[in-house]
């Protein structure tokens, strides 16, 4: 039940309140921009997370979603793979940590973030720590323990199973307790996710590729000129 069939009842239910809140709630899909309000935090914060964020998420697509048999048909040894996922996992995982921390700092001094801040907003980041801060925990004791654990042949295939519509339980009986609260933290974020200001992360501003230009005009009514229309005018003259 925990390993076959939670995750596609968690699956519905992100997927089911998140259009259910595009629906209903259209204005509400927004990051909430706060920038107006404090910017020195929010440049740092936001930079280090989104860095962070986006090497976490590669470095997981290459281990959970690539079979191991490919790593060996390529000639990578499992002591190199390990040792790039260590020493490339872990500081992404401590970058974007960081800058989760400076953007809670920010959100909780910044008088003016705090007062138009949400209970959605502080859910959203204290989430993102926790499962940010477990999966940390679960890489370095995997790697200081030296337990010969390998996620590649036991999450792996339980994901790739996941996705095909053929899940295996029994692949998740040895798997060590610190990964599994990793996961299930996993799944809770996903359920917060259609509450938050984290669904603008499924949103492309692709409208303004070909959106029509924005005209400015004086207060006397007469459009700005733009440096073409300038110099043709001049070329006239």
């Amino acid at each position: 039940m925990l390993w076959g069939a939670l995750p596609y009842m968690v699956i519905v239910f992100c997927i089911t309140a998140t259009i259910w809140r595009y629906v209903t709630n259209p204005f509400s899909w927004t990051s909430k921009s706060s920038e107006m309000l404090e910017k020195r935090l929010l440049r740092w914060g936001s930079l280090l997370f989104h860095i962070g964020i986006f090497a976490v998420i590669c470095g997981h697509i290459a281990g959970l979603l690539v079979p191991i048999e490919f790593y060996h048909w390529i000639g990578l040894s499992d002591e190199a793979y390990h040792m790039g996922a260590v020493f490339g996992g872990l500081p992404a995982g401590i970058i974007a940590f960081a800058g989760l921390v400076i953007l809670l700092v920010r959100r909780y001094t910044a008088r003016r973030v705090r007062a138009t801040s949400s209970v959605g907003d502080w859910l959203a980041l204290a989430m993102l720590i926790i499962v940010i801060v477990t999966g940390i925990l679960a890489t370095s004791a995997n790697a200081v323990n030296h337990s010969g654990f390998d996620y590649r042949t036991t999450i792996n295939p339980w994901l790739r199973g996941l996705l095909v519509f053929q899940p295996d339980p029994a692949l998740m009986q040895t798997v060590p307790m610190n990964f599994k609260v990793h996961i299930l933290l996993t799944f809770v974020l996903y359920c917060v996710f259609p509450f938050t200001r984290l669904v603008h992360m499924l949103s492309m501003p692709l409208g303004y590729l070909r959106r029509s230009y924005v005209l400015y005009r004086r207060r006397d009514g007469a459009v700005y000129p733009n440096q073409n229309q300038e110099q043709q005018k001049e070329r006239a003259m």
